[in-house]
């Protein structure tokens, strides 16, 4: 995938980017990266990946214009404090790094910021501000779990309008953090501590911060927001394996791909 400038819109934002990674995403961030610039329609401030110590990640990120920032220093926590897991599966580090998206507004200087996930790439321009309202990306299916756990946190029902669970969102820090002090104020905690003690820690998916935020943004503004399809499309392939041409091809129909089964890479990009 080739790297051009994307075209800006008149009078957008500008926005940061928050993408948390470790090193099994080396095969997807380089064209994560790439092509936020490329097809994201606002003046890009700051890109910041947040990961655990990595040499190679660090000269990604000196490669690409992106700040690196060690993960320890977002958290009162680490991923050795969190302990969901069964027999046959562990989720510990997958909610760390949700907690760690949900408190970005403590690394950006933007009001905005984009969180993406570093396996998830963009193929078609993407704007997320649009006549003064903020774009959500949405499917039609999700995990009921996660809503189950969104009425422990806020002491109410998810409105549900559909999934908001895309692989990429853009925060409003005063709103974000509004949504901490809410849960903070329902259960006496700190917000991260109240997430981890009201997941039902027997069921693999139990929390959800794409679904929390925009749940909770719906409760309050339901006309703030327009509700766009992701049209998303899963691959199992190596990004790098992806000619232009394909490329192009996809974005026909898709808007993003998300590489979600490759655990391997050959070499560090």
């Amino acid at each position: 995938m080739s790297v051009q400038r994307g075209l800006r819109l008149n009078n957008a934002p500008k926005i940061d980017v928050l993408i948390p990674a470790i090193e099994k995403d080396l095969a997807t961030l380089p064209l994560v990266i790439d092509n936020i610039r490329r097809y994201v329609k606002h003046p890009i401030g700051s890109i910041y990946i947040v990961s655990p110590v990595s040499t190679k990640i660090r000269k990604l990120c000196s490669r690409k214009n992106c700040i690196f920032v060690n993960e320890r220093s977002v958290l009162p926590i680490t991923k050795n404090e969190i302990h969901y897991q069964s027999s046959r599966w562990n989720r510990s580090g997958w909610l760390y790094q949700q907690l760690l998206k949900m408190n970005g507004d403590s690394i950006v200087k933007a009001k905005y910021f984009l969180v993406m996930d570093a396996d998830t790439v963009l193929i078609k321009p993407h704007s997320f501000i649009v006549e003064g309202k903020t774009v959500f990306y949405c499917r039609d299916w999700s995990q009921p779990e996660y809503f189950n756990t969104y009425s422990k946190l806020l002491g109410m029902k998810a409105p549900r309008p559909r999934s908001f669970v895309t692989h990429y969102m853009l925060f409003d820090k005063s709103k974000l953090s509004a949504l901490k002090q809410k849960i903070e104020a329902v259960h006496k905690l700190p917000w991260y501590k109240a997430i981890i003690s009201n997941i039902n820690k027997k069921k693999q998916f139990g929390f959800s911060e794409y679904e929390t935020y925009a749940n909770f943004m719906y409760t309050k503004n339901p006309g703030s927001m327009v509700l766009r399809s992701s049209m998303n499309k899963s691959l199992n392939v190596n990004a790098s394996s992806l000619k232009e041409q394909q490329i192009r091809n996809l974005a026909l129909k898709y808007r993003s791909l998300s590489f979600h089964k490759r655990k391997i890479y050959s070499k560090a990009p």
